[in-house]
């Protein structure tokens, strides 16, 4: 007579079932980002309060280590959750911002003063720097390494402890050209 799972020691299924959800969560994640470059697309655009940034003057700034590209929308629901965890992860990581069909510069600075958020932000009104990026939706965080390649991508709301490792990884993975 054969024992189903059913009979199998607690900790036996609790870790094929976490295994199991795991899996599936980066499947998910793995089709989210599939049309993702290699290489990190250039861009600049006007920036939020005023100003202008651009991928390759962030990057100058932090010279070997990663960047983070955040991309979120004024609109999106989930975006708002996810902003403090992305403050508290600026505090310790370069994160440069990227406000996806949002309005013009003027209509972002008024959405981040209203939230109270200092973030350097990139004003991307028609959403095509999330584009090149193959992006389709918001939230989503961009990890850059040093060299210029992108190590990760994590689309839709992601706990700040993996946002964390992410950059981390690319951090001690990662390298320079």
């Amino acid at each position: 007579m054969s024992r189903g799972i059913a009979k199998w020691p607690r900790w036996v299924r609790w870790t094929l079932e976490g295994a199991v959800a795991l899996g599936v969560v980066w499947a998910i994640q793995a089709w989210q980002a599939r049309d993702v470059p290699a290489v990190a697309p250039a861009f600049s655009g006007p920036a939020a309060p005023e100003g202008g940034l651009s991928l390759e003057g962030w990057r100058a700034r932090y010279p070997g280590r990663p960047v983070a590209l955040y991309f979120w929308a004024e609109w999106c629901p989930v975006c708002s959750l996810q902003q403090d965890s992305v403050g508290r992860l600026r505090a310790d990581w370069p994160v440069l911002t990227i406000a996806m069909q949002s309005g013009d510069a003027g209509a972002v600075a008024r959405t981040l003063r209203a939230r109270g958020l200092d973030w350097p932000t990139v004003v991307d009104a028609d959403g095509s720097i999330a584009a090149r990026y193959g992006l389709r939706g918001v939230p989503a965080l961009v990890v850059v390494d040093a060299g210029g390649r992108i190590r990760s991508v994590a689309a839709g709301y992601s706990p700040e402890p993996a946002l964390r490792a992410r950059l981390w990884w690319a951090d001690r993975f990662g390298g320079a050209d």
